[in-house]
């Protein structure tokens, strides 16, 4: 093949290491040769050669196991086609073209051939429009397919959330991004990977129309580009980021160029900025090379780094991040050097790599975000553009929801349970989980049922929730039928959740128990079931550990990783439970620590992978005890201990902390002791307070191998004044949702209260409700109103409060049309560029105590803490 073409304007440089990267990637992949690369047997143009060596060179591992080479050449000749075939298909550049139009991936989703789908859903709706106004009709199109609901951190594919018509920002903004490729149009995912000033963290999505690259939130359309509730959180960002697959040369600010992607920073897009520089030395001073520098900020009660970059030759890094507060560590070769820093101090840091044992006792300081700060003045949208667009919102919202009503319900799924035998609540609770998919999910249950009883139901039932929406019958067929031949002597439990059940961690649910039960022979088999460490071994037996994107980690399906003989430790880990599963074996990847195990002799035992141990935890295969103790000196104002929400704990490894993973909002964590690896150890706590600082403690510790060692959980103090900021006018008249009015103040009462003008489409508001369900015992217990307003500009007809079942008791729906009132306090600049929602916290005269306005994650804990206060001060 001639390097001598001028497809996508490439120069001789950029030519030679495509090829050199896609020659490497041949010999990496070379188990799966004709099904990979057989496609350049075909009769290729220059354009179509090109760009599938394009996609090899840059291809994560991952792919080149879990797909074909027929998928990737149906891609590239449908984006090339459709390159020619929109109306500003020669106005894109080749460079943007190649980075943000012809990739296939956008996140950690299943790769489907959908290009060429989502192309005919968008090519006439947009056709007759410019690149910026294809780019809003793009989203409105986005909305009528899905809105926002929190899930976990699988990401599903652009046609999965169609199917489900919901998902979270980051399976939104994917499908934005999809969409926008599929017509032509540049286009990114952006992520601040974590916020500074509350927990959690958001995707958007930037597109580029006529050489300006824009941003939309994704599901979320605007009248106009360039704005989305998230504006202003996103000005108190410490980073924004994406990553392109490809040496990609800018002319933005690349923050990493990786060997195999390429991570640049968008953050002075959106918030001010300034680039500090950390110089690395070791205890002689003498400046590191290739120390792992690391810029972490609190979030969800851990420091979670938010860049990671190596020193140059000079022992020096750069990173440009917001006016906030970071801590930095240093690493290299177990040692190690930490600091924390106030980028608004000083451009210039240095660190000495001069640790080597983790320090004792607890260190406390206080972590500031970035301050609040006002947007540039933006040209006010005309009535009738905002009328226009508010019609399309409308109109998209009964759009999706007309799709939703075609999905089964109550009734379809008494049916079934009748006619299958089942239980109609369990049959129902899976259908609805299902949503799209539940024609599928009830043909399964309705043929394999008569045949295998309950068994069908209970397969279904170990799954995730998400699961459900993109798992087709061939997989469950094969899970069901492989486990049940398998069942033997287990217990019933261990049984469904340990071999039943083909989850492992975030992977693709893939068929993959009749191949793993061909792949080995009977006398191998019987080994296996005997000592499963000999699987491990197997399994292990010339695996090449291959680590190239950071966010695919673990996401290979287990069949394409036993494949390609090649992948990172945690797919390795899960191929061990799969093939485990498969053969009849309980196996599981440790809840806390993700590493494979198996049962033997009624206790899990660790595999025996090398591969997958680090140097310093090879050889120990015991466990520890770590107990938590109650602080007995805290007030009863002390913060209820929650995993993830105000402490974790982590343990060094090399240098770096590792967060243990627990589920999100464990709060029984004084109950029983955690089963933890020996080593050193780092509890992190914080209280966050109003206005994002965290009140951070670090409490170090050593867990031993066969020991239990207990360490109090405490937290510092954080006492705030919670001051008088107006009084809510109670006289203005709302309407209840069966109709008749009421004044506001009757509704809210006399003794304490929480108003909250909402905007149910959007994901702040969402997130608010979600938090108000999970805090309804809490509220319940005080039995104080909360009283959610609806305005009509922000009203939809789809909008049913029966959709909201685990809302404290006395949460109610009304709607308000005049906004009488709704106090003066959301006029200031920053409160009204915020959005909604705008909360109130009111004490028994009326006077508010505390207000919030905007996405800001944990507005209802603290909402919740401010009410019991002053409830109790009245």
């Amino acid at each position: 093949m001639t390097t001598h073409t001028t497809a996508f304007s490439l120069d001789q440089e950029m030519l030679q290491r495509i090829e050199e990267k896609f020659q490497e990637k041949m010999v990496l992949a070379e188990s799966r040769k004709q099904e990979l690369f057989g496609v350049f047997e075909e009769a290729l143009t220059a354009e179509e050669t090109w760009a599938l060596k394009y996609l090899y060179a840059y291809m994560p591992v991952n792919d080149l196991a879990d797909y074909d080479g027929a998928l990737f050449l149906s891609h590239v000749r449908r984006t090339l086609a459709i390159r020619k075939q929109v109306p500003w298909g020669e106005r894109v550049p080749d460079h943007l073209f190649l980075h943000f139009v012809l990739p296939y991936r956008v996140n950690t989703e299943n790769i489907e051939d959908s290009r060429g789908i989502l192309y005919n859903e968008l090519a006439e709706r947009t056709a007759g429009l410019s690149m910026a106004d294809a780019i809003l009709e793009t989203n409105y199109w986005c909305h009528e397919k899905a809105t926002y609901v929190g899930s976990d951190l699988r990401t599903i594919s652009p046609l999965t959330m169609i199917r489900t018509a919901r998902g979270r920002c980051g399976e939104e903004s994917t499908l934005a991004v999809a969409a926008l490729r599929s017509i032509g149009i540049p286009a990114r995912q952006v992520y601040t990977p974590r916020w500074a000033h509350c927990d959690d963290n958001h995707a958007w999505v930037e597109a580029w129309a006529d050489g300006q690259w824009y941003y939309i939130g994704a599901c979320e359309p605007e009248a106009r580009l360039n704005q989305g509730w998230f504006t202003p959180p996103a000005r108190r960002a410490m980073l924004i980021n994406t990553r392109i697959y490809a040496d990609y040369p800018g002319p933005e600010d690349i923050t990493l160029a990786d060997e195999w992607f390429t991570e640049i920073n968008l953050l002075e897009n959106y918030a001010p900025t300034q680039t500090i520089r950390v110089t690395v030395k070791d205890e002689a001073g003498v400046p590191v090379e290739g120390a792992e520098v690391r810029f972490e900020l609190y979030n969800m009660a851990e420091l979670y780094p938010i860049a990671t970059l190596p020193t140059d030759e000079r022992g020096e890094v750069s990173f440009k991040t917001g006016f906030g507060d970071l801590v930095i560590r240093a690493v290299k070769d177990g040692r190690w050097g930490e600091t924390k820093i106030s980028v608004r101090d000083s451009e210039r840091f240095e660190l000495t790599l001069d640790c080597s044992v983790q320090p004792e006792g607890t260190a406390d300081f206080d972590m500031v975000p970035p301050p609040e700060r006002e947007g540039e003045a933006a040209d006010a949208v005309t009535e009738e553009k905002q009328q226009r667009h508010n019609a399309r919102i409308e109109e998209g919202t009964r759009i999706r929801t007309a799709f939703e009503e075609t999905f089964l319900g109550g009734d379809d799924a008494a049916r079934l349970a009748k006619a299958a035998g089942l239980p109609a609540e369990r049959v129902e609770a899976v259908l609805g989980k299902a949503r799209g998919n539940g024609r599928e999910i009830a043909a399964f249950l309705e043929e394999r049922s008569g045949e295998f009883g309950e068994w069908p139901l209970r397969l279904l039932e170990s799954l995730n929730d998400k699961d459900l929406a993109d798992t087709f019958r061939p997989a469950l067929d094969d899970h069901l039928i492989g486990a049940l031949e398998r069942r033997g002597d287990w217990d019933e439990d261990l049984f469904i959740r340990y071999i039943l059940c083909p989850r492992v961690l975030f992977e693709m649910i893939v068929p993959y128990r009749k191949f793993f039960q061909e792949a080995f022979t009977p006398e191998e088999t019987a080994a296996y079931q005997a000592d499963p460490a000999q699987l491990a071994c197997r399994l292990e037996q010339g695996f090449g550990l291959w680590q190239d994107l950071p966010n695919l980690l673990g996401k290979g399906n287990p069949v394409g990783t036993y494949r390609l003989g090649k992948g990172d430790p945690v797919s390795l880990g899960i191929l061990f439970v799969a093939a485990s599963r498969s053969l009849g074996i309980p196996a599981r990847l440790h809840p806390s620590e993700q590493k494979p195990q198996y049962w033997e002799d009624g206790g899990w035992k660790d595999a025996p992978f090398t591969l997958y141990a680090t140097a310093e935890e090879t050889g120990s295969a015991g466990w520890g005890m770590l107990r938590l103790l109650r602080d007995e000196a805290a007030g009863p104002d002390a913060p209820a201990a929650s995993y993830s929400e105000n402490f974790t704990f982590a343990r060094l490894e090399n240098g770096v902390y590792k967060t243990l993973v627990y589920p999100f909002g464990q709060t029984d964590v004084y109950d029983a002791p955690f089963e933890v690896e020996p080593g050193a150890y780092r509890l992190t706590t914080g209280i966050r307070l109003k206005d994002g600082t965290v009140r951070v403690r670090l409490s170090y510790f050593t867990v031993s191998e066969g020991d239990t060692t207990e360490v109090p959980l405490t937290f510092r103090e954080a006492a705030e004044e919670v001051p008088v900021l107006g009084t809510l006018d109670g006289g203005g008249e709302v309407a209840r949702f069966d109709g008749t009015a009421a004044a506001l103040g009757s509704l809210i009462g006399s003794q304490g209260a929480i108003t909250a003008w909402i905007e149910p489409e959007r994901e702040p508001t969402k997130h608010l409700l979600r938090e108000l369900g999970e805090l309804a015992e809490s509220f319940d217990k005080l039995a104080l109103p909360i009283v959610l307003i609806i305005g009509d500009r922000e009203w939809t007809a789809s909008f049913d409060p029966a959709a909201y079942p685990k809302l404290p008791a006395q949460a109610a729906f009304v709607r308000d049309s005049s906004y009488a009132s709704l106090p003066d306090l959301i006029s200031s600049s920053a409160a009204n560029e915020a959005g909604y929602p705008h909360l109130f916290v009111l004490d028994g005269q009326n006077q508010i105590r505390y207000t919030a306005s905007g996405y800001k994650i944990g507005t209802g804990k603290e909402a919740l803490q401010i009410l019991s206060a002053v409830t109790k001060q009245g």
